[in-house]
């Protein structure tokens, strides 16, 4: 290690919150000689170049001898773009200091593939801090699965309706703004059959940004669901489950195909099956400054036999999103 190791290293973990990549792993590169920054980049998005690209074609000068602090060990594979190591050997890169290694074993064996090439290389540096800025990619090649988020706009008294069924809308349009960049973080978003039937949603993500739309995920076990509706249309891909369903299966299916991320939307009763297998890892609820009364709940019909053995959540944080307020909590395990 270097004096400056940490600070650079801090920095590259920074600027990769800033991208919205999923499926696809946070990544920051940061590119140093002699205590100056040459380039830094981030990976924005699925299918744009990956953060040591960025920061390679942001540099003003040239590379040679430079030392790159990278987040995640540099790809060592020709996906959607090429190989990450190939365009930090082309670029002259000396020296390469690596937070995490990557999990991914069609992506792996970068820094090997360096190191025989003649590049110094280190690993391990800031390592639980760049962990936690990539969690979701992280977690689903851990456990073979997505990460499950399940969110709910839900009143002060914990309904998401009145009695009539209206929920339009509880909260502001900041909350629903947060939301949508939900959605494009976790890459994917799911809702039940009684969802689509009751506001014919699109579950696209509407930014003032350049960003990859979500994989939509249609739960219509008593295939209910005529294929016109909006979340059918062409703005992204949907998956429409009908037929018996096994939450267990279907997630380790969805991860098999790519999928890192799931933002269960809704409704009630779909929100409630996650909760029963335990596939809730993270919860988001925004709470408005209402009080709804005997409206439905957002967790209807759960059913808990024994308090000693219900799940245990470690609240994450509270956040300020117009006039409501978001919630944010980790599942306990």
């Amino acid at each position: 290690m270097l004096p400056d190791d940490v600070r650079w290293m801090r920095r590259a973990i920074a600027i990769s919150k800033r991208g919205l990549p999923a499926p696809n792993p946070h990544v920051g590169c940061v590119l140093v000689r002699e205590g100056v920054v040459l380039g830094e980049g981030f990976h924005d998005l699925a299918g744009g170049p990956h953060a040591e690209v960025a920061a390679i074609r942001s540099a003003k000068a040239d590379l040679k001898g430079a030392t790159a602090y990278v987040t995640l060990e540099p790809c060592n594979h020709t996906g959607r773009t090429g190989p990450c190591t190939q365009a930090l050997l082309a670029a002259g890169i000396a020296r390469v200091v690596v937070a995490v290694l990557d999990p991914n074993p069609k992506a792996a064996g970068g820094l090997e593939l360096l190191e025989n090439a003649g590049v110094e290389v280190v690993s391990g540096l800031l390592a639980d801090e760049a962990r936690a800025a990539n969690e979701q990619f992280l977690f689903a090649h851990k456990n073979g699965r997505p990460m499950i988020t399940a969110k709910a706009a839900i009143s002060l008294d914990g309904r998401i309706a009145l009695p009539s069924g209206e929920s339009k809308w509880i909260t502001g349009e900041p909350a629903r703004r947060d939301a949508h960049r939900l959605r494009a973080e976790c890459g994917a978003v799911l809702v039940g059959r009684g969802t689509v039937t009751a506001d014919d949603p699109r579950l696209t993500v509407r930014l003032n940004r350049r960003v990859n739309q979500p994989v939509r995920i249609v739960l219509d076990p008593a295939s209910k669901l005529a294929g016109t509706e909006s979340v059918f249309s062409d703005e992204a891909e949907t998956i429409h489950v009908t037929g018996a369903i096994n939450l267990s299966v279907l997630t380790a299916a969805w991860f098999q195909r790519g999928i890192t991320g799931v933002l269960v939307e809704g409704g009630a009763t779909t929100v409630r099956h996650f909760l029963a297998a335990d596939l809730v890892d993270r919860l988001v609820l925004y709470v408005a400054p209402k009080i709804l009364g005997a409206g439905k709940s957002w967790v209807e019909d759960l059913v808990r036999a024994d308090l000693s053995k219900t799940a245990g959540w470690s609240f994450e944080g509270l956040k300020r999103v117009g006039e409501d307020l978001r919630l944010t909590y980790r599942r306990s395990r």
